[in-house]
């Protein structure tokens, strides 16, 4: 209810404002009260049109293979939002190019609300610059909404390996430059640039192992078959609580209650070290505003949501929840930091 009266008040001012320019224009009297009940229709229209948002099923891209972190995120969304609005919300996977096929996909469909991303840090900041050409612009292709959840990597080893903090790992490498490798998800990963940036601050010498997807390098990194990776918080916890891998650092400026005895890499001898993964609901461009912020605030119900506030507390995820306005500029400032790392690593896919 207080949604519509917002959005009633805001039409009748802006008619308001239109009508009054008669005493410092030259437009007819006529033309001016045409050109008012225009805007008021318009404005009208778009409000209800939110309001009554949704009246048919909704459907979910998530750019990225099932089972991953987008994924399960995006399906935990899907599954509130249809109890939030009464109607079914699937999940469709559009996997390919890291994420740039759906998002693509999306960002060519109808800015009505029935077609949304799932997007993440790869497809919505690193591929900027990881690709020398995009199908669509980041930024202002597509319309971001708000954030669903944020968390750091983590930098794992295998059970084996006899660094026990990122101290002895960074000075057993620098004793054999060059005999260590390192997995990743693969070329361009955050998880890649995450190491990127490592050896960077560290001037390491180490191999990048790309690998295609999480789940077959953290098999081979617990099989002893590589002996290093930074991985996505939430996927490595039940395997470091499992004693599978062992935990070194994390890349947020905090330590994660889900590890709590796990430090920070800034904490650990180079401070401001970050570097979170997050997902993050966007849409096609050229949304309506009411439209948008609508979705927002149901996102932010969702995030409120003492099950899922406890599902992220277990994964060593925050809610992090932005505004649209806000989003956007968050999507702006990763495609910069991003875009520094890629640069530094020289990675690059055609």
């Amino acid at each position: 209810m207080d949604k519509v009266q917002t959005c009633d008040l805001t039409v009748q001012n802006d008619s308001a404002n239109i009508i009054n320019m008669k005493h410092t224009t030259a437009l007819s009297q006529r033309a001016l009260a045409s050109l008012g009940v225009a805007a008021f229709v318009l404005l009208t229209s778009v409000c209800t049109f939110a309001q009554t948002w949704p009246t048919k099923p909704i459907r979910i891209i998530v750019p990225m293979p099932p089972a991953g972190t987008t994924d399960n995120m995006g399906r935990l969304v899907a599954q509130k939002m249809s109890e939030l609005t009464g109607q079914p919300v699937v999940v469709e996977n559009k996997a390919g190019a890291n994420g740039n096929i759906g998002s693509d996909f999306v960002s060519k469909s109808a800015p009505d609300g029935y077609t949304l991303l799932v997007s993440g840090v790869g497809s919505q900041g690193i591929n900027a610059t990881l690709y020398s050409s995009m199908p669509y612009d980041i930024v202002e292709g597509l319309t971001h909404i708000g954030m669903i959840a944020k968390g750091p990597n983590a930098l794992v080893v295998n059970p084996a390996f006899p660094a026990n903090n990122l101290k002895e790992l960074v000075a057993l490498i620098k004793a054999n430059p060059g005999k260590y490798n390192y997995a990743s998800t693969g070329n361009g990963a955050s998880n890649h640039l995450s190491m990127e940036m490592l050896k960077s601050s560290a001037d390491l010498k180490i191999v990048h192992i790309p690998y295609r997807g999480g789940g077959p390098a953290m098999l081979d990194l617990m099989a002893g078959q590589v002996p290093m990776m930074f991985v996505n918080f939430d996927s490595a916890v039940p395997h470091v609580k499992s004693g599978k891998m062992k935990a070194i650092a994390v890349t947020s400026l905090t330590r994660r209650a889900a590890l709590p005895d796990v430090p920070t890499v800034a904490e650990s001898g180079f401070p401001g070290f970050e570097a979170e993964s997050w997902t993050a609901i966007s849409g096609p461009p050229n949304m309506p505003a009411d439209l948008v912020l609508r979705i927002n605030q149901i996102l932010n119900r969702i995030s409120q949501m003492p099950d899922v506030r406890e599902k992220y507390a277990v994964l060593g995820l925050d809610t992090s929840p932005l505004a649209p306005d806000a989003m956007k500029l968050f999507i702006k400032q990763e495609v910069d930091k991003w875009g520094k790392a890629v640069r530094a690593s020289g990675a690059k896919v055609d």
